[in-house]
Parts: structure tokens; C-alpha cells; sequence
């Protein structure tokens, strides 16, 4: 069966509304919930970046069964892979097993600020396999040196381990990504939803099969609301960002970069590319691309930190009711 998760978006709330988003949406039977991991807004219009873990740990108190998982996290720039390795163990513990660890190659809004400049694609990626390798070694409870091309971790091992592990996402976004990276995960992560991301993941040898026990997993945004006009105007505001691709999201460095580069951006756009207003149905027609596609779990972003309380207390019962109805039965997917 298909499962719907809700984003909990640090880039548009602060901690404690997130907390209180969390715990709702978990009440308003959301399966799974995402968090974005950012030092940055994409747009300063947006105004929230706290940090993602502490505010996970939180949730994870706040809320009794729910999925939880980060959507992602770079653990190769900002964060050594040790560390990573260290938080998401703690993590899995907090939340009592409902964590997925979900990595990427990053961008460069986020990982600039430490100084270490922003590496081409290429080399983002290798990172990104030598940090699973690191993450992987030390999730075994077992002392890890490692000596790598970009990373070495001397003497260090993860004292409080979860029974369960942590199992691990990776965002993928095309035929390389997903050969370098799908017989090194449990699941995968896509940005849109492509079908050939999930068959070419399934064609890789020593992949676990996404069907069977991986999951693909997406994201949509949606500007659910009353009055359409003000669900357009809010998305064009907070959400413009969105119609750059991730191909040029990725290489922009700060919230007045992606300013510049959607300053052409129109709000009618914005809403050809995203359901916004007070119907529902929109939103399923919008959502079935992915499991179309065949991805198993597909979070909803809705945009805006104004407004989640009435989403989540009006829209989100009915429209989790009208998904269930129209997803496909028979897949695993349950975070």
C-alpha cells in the first residue's frame, strides 16, 4: 500500500511550530513524516532554518508512531560522515526504531558555509559513497579507522547503537547516481517522479528491490487553502525557488541567489506547476504521478508556515482519505 507522509519544513516554520506540526500530523494519521536538513532558507521570504536533529529529537519525543526520516542530509561538507553516523544512532534510539537515515550529495546553499568550497557533481558523489562507507562501518558497533580519498575517522566507534540499525535512503536523480549508489542502500530518494528512477534502481544488481523491501520515496509541494488566489500568491512568495530544476538549485549559494534567479518567475507559474487552492481532487491528480511512477511513499509539502494549523485540522483528514482511495494496494511502502 501506498504511504502518504507530511514535510516538516525548516526552512518556512521555527522549532517549536514544527514540533507542534509533527505531533499533529501524526494525530491527523499521516504515515511517515520528512524533515529538510538546511543551514539556509532557499528565500528570505521564508525566514526559518533551526536545526534539523535537535528539532528530530524532539519529534521523536513528541510523537508515538509515525515514520520519521531526514529528506536530506549532506554528510560530507557541513557534516563529517562520524558524526552523522553518531547523530542518526541516537536518533533511531530516541525515536524507537521509526527512523530512516535519508542522504544526498547536497547543495551548495547549505554546505558553503563551512569554507570548504563546493565540489563538482562528480566528486559529490564519491563523497557521498565513501560517507555511506564511514556510516555503514560504524553503525556496526565495531572500532573504525579509515583512511579514504575525503574523509578519515582515527580510533572512533558509536557507542549507543539502536537493536533495530538505521536503515538508509539515498537521493538519486539519474543512471549514475543510481548505479553508484542502489546496492548501498535501503531505499530510494527521488525529486520527481520518474519512472525510469525506479526501474533502473531494480535493474542494478545487488539493489534491493523497490516493491519488495525498499521503498522509493518522494516529495510534492501543494498550497492547499480556502481561496485560490491567496494559495497562488503564498506558493509564487515562499515556493518560486521550486521552477529553477535541481540541476541549478544545487549550485546556488544563497537565498539572494535563488532571489535573482527566479525574479522572472510569474505566479501563474508557480501555479501550473504546483495544486493550489481548496481542491482536493487537484492535489490526488497531482500526487498520482508518483505512485504512477511507482513510488511506494510520497510526502506532501504544504507551503507556508501560516496556514499548516487550518491545512492540518480542515484539508488534511479528507485529502489523506481521497489518496488511500485512489493509491494502489499491494505495494510495501510503510515507513
Amino acid at each position: 500500500m501506498t504511504s502518504f507522509g507530511y514535510t516538516l519544513m525548516t526552512e518556512q516554520s521555527g522549532p517549536l511550530e514544527l514540533v507542534g506540526y509533527a505531533r499533529a500530523a501524526e494525530d491527523v494519521g499521516f504515515d511517515f513524516e520528512v524533515m529538510s536538513d538546511h543551514f539556509s532558507p532557499w528565500l528570505s521570504e521564508q525566514g526559518h532554518a533551526p536545526y534539523a536533529w535537535t528539532t528530530l529529537g524532539a519529534v521523536a519525543q513528541a510523537t508515538s508512531h509515525v515514520g520519521l526520516m531526514t529528506y536530506v542530509t549532506c554528510p560530507t561538507l557541513r557534516y563529517h560522515p562520524a558524526v552523522v553516523a553518531q547523530k542518526a544512532a541516537t536518533l533511531q534510539i530516541l525515536a524507537e526504531g521509526r527512523f530512516t537515515l535519508g542522504l544526498g550529495s547536497g547543495e551548495n546553499l547549505n554546505e558553503h558555509v563551512v569554507g570548504h568550497g563546493w565540489p563538482a557533481l562528480q566528486d559529490r558523489q564519491a563523497m557521498l559513497a565513501e560517507a555511506i562507507e564511514v556510516i555503514r562501518a560504524l553503525h556496526t558497533g565495531e572500532l573504525v579507522d579509515h583512511r579514504g580519498e575525503y574523509f578519515q575517522v582515527d580510533s572512533a566507534r558509536i557507542w549507543d547503537l539502536p537493536d533495530e540499525g538505521v536503515e538508509l535512503g539515498v537521493a538519486v536523480g539519474g543512471e549514475r547516481a543510481i548505479e553508484a549508489f542502489a546496492p548501498f542502500a535501503d531505499h530510494l530518494i527521488g525529486v520527481e517522479p520518474d519512472s525510469d528512477l525506479v526501474t533502473g534502481w531494480n535493474a542494478v544488481d545487488g539493489a534491493p528491490r523497490i516493491g519488495g523491501t525498499a521503498r522509493a520515496i518522494g516529495q510534492i509541494p501543494i498550497c492547499w487553502d480556502p481561496d485560490e488566489a491567496t494559495a497562488v500568491a503564498k506558493a509564487h512568495e515562499q515556493f518560486r525557488w521550486f521552477a529553477g530544476g535541481w540541476s541549478v538549485n544545487a549550485d546556488l549559494p544563497t537565498p539572494a541567489g535563488f532571489t535573482g534567479a527566479t525574479q522572472f518567475v510569474r505566479p501563474e507559474d508557480v501555479a501550473d506547476a504546483i495544486p493550489c487552492g481548496p481542491d482536493l481532487d487537484a492535489v490526488v491528480e497531482a500526487v498520482s504521478a508518483y505512485w504512477k511512477a511507482g513510488f511506494t511513499d510520497i510526502a506532501l509539502v504544504q507551503i507556508g508556515d501560516d496556514g499548516q494549523d487550518r491545512f492540518l485540522s480542515e484539508a488534511a483528514g479528507p485529502l489523506l482519505e481521497k489518496l488511500r482511495a485512489a493509491s494502489p494496494t499491494g505495494q510495501e511502502g510503510a515507513a
